[in-house]
């Protein structure tokens, strides 16, 4: 499907097979397209338009092409999927001040752009392509927004939960994952908006947005890095308690085990068959060496209440 947006705010969605009025189209908007549809628009327009591998290159020198008429750029959009974030490629081509966009699925950025048309007139593509990237940028912060709560929750468990389990782990590492891949994305709208404040096909209006929006990635990188911090205390400090509480039980262990070697020396030595054992022959004998058995016990454990090793 292919979205036609004119200056006079009008939405035209049009099917395989129709021709559209090309005249006062700043945006077009192709959203799972199809080759038909993808080489009307080619035509029409006298565009080429990306293809799919050109889409999903990860080089960054091909996330950014401008020749002397155009301006072709390649995105990765973040998507949730299983419990993390998965990159979704989006294109935008910008030429004789006409925005296009090749994507597959649904945004919230084009949304809110959809919406925006409604309160503001845009001059043209240019207008439309900051706006989403705003708006993909405030995305990221709600990301890194909802990130750090988590971590604070996590470590408001951790200081509660006198027993830790692995799922905490697991928690942290999934975060870790997401923080890398929202910085990543950051990094990326970093890298396009540096290289157009350099081009000379944006209008200069548009430059003091522009280096307002690089602040804006750039403190959202910072939070990024300072969540990752975090995260890596929290792990360290989780890997604490476990081992804390692995020398505990290595404790309580060792510190039975040490009780119970006096009585066993003591068994020990009454359990061999020497001919000549006093006590064999003594009534009480028996109790004496359960006697003798008992208060070693004792004694050790009481030196380990004195030591303070229990």
């Amino acid at each position: 499907m292919v979205n036609y947006f004119y200056l006079d705010r009008t939405i035209v969605k049009m099917e395989s097979g129709e021709n559209p009025e090309v005249k006062d189209v700043f945006w077009v908007d192709l959203i799972s397209a199809t080759t038909e549809e993808k080489r009307q628009v080619e035509h029409d327009f006298n565009v080429e338009l990306f293809t799919k591998q050109e889409s999903e290159e990860i080089e960054s020198s091909s996330r950014y092409v401008e020749t002397v008429d155009e301006i072709g750029i390649n995105l990765n959009f973040l998507v949730p999927q299983d419990g993390t974030f998965a990159n979704e490629p989006v294109s935008f081509i910008i030429k004789d001040r006409i925005l296009f966009t090749q994507r597959n699925q649904e945004f919230r950025a084009f949304g809110e752009a959809y919406r925006k048309l409604r309160t503001f007139q845009p001059v043209d593509g240019d207008d439309i392509f900051l706006t989403i990237l705003e708006t993909r940028i405030d995305y990221d912060a709600d990301l890194i927004e909802s990130i750090t709560d988590q971590i604070s929750y996590i470590t408001r468990t951790m200081v509660h939960d006198k027993d830790p389990d692995k799922q905490i782990l697991l928690e942290i590492t999934t975060l870790q994952e997401t923080t890398i891949a929202i910085r990543e994305n950051i990094v990326e709208k970093q890298r396009i908006l540096s290289s157009l404040l350099k081009s000379k096909m944006f209008p200069n209006e548009d430059y003091d947005k522009m280096r307002i929006m690089i602040k804006d990635v750039g403190s959202l990188l910072d939070h990024t890095a300072f969540n990752f911090e975090r995260l890596e205390f929290l792990q360290n400090s989780f890997l604490g308690l476990v081992n804390i509480e692995q020398s505990r039980v290595i404790k309580i262990f060792t510190v039975v085990t040490v009780i119970f070697m006096p009585p066993t020396l003591i068994a020990s030595a009454y359990g061999m068959n020497f001919h000549y054992m006093p006590e064999l022959e003594i009534i009480w004998g028996y109790p004496f060496a359960l006697l003798l058995m008992a208060c070693s016990s004792a004694a050790t454990l009481l030196f380990f209440r004195r030591k303070k090793w229990l």
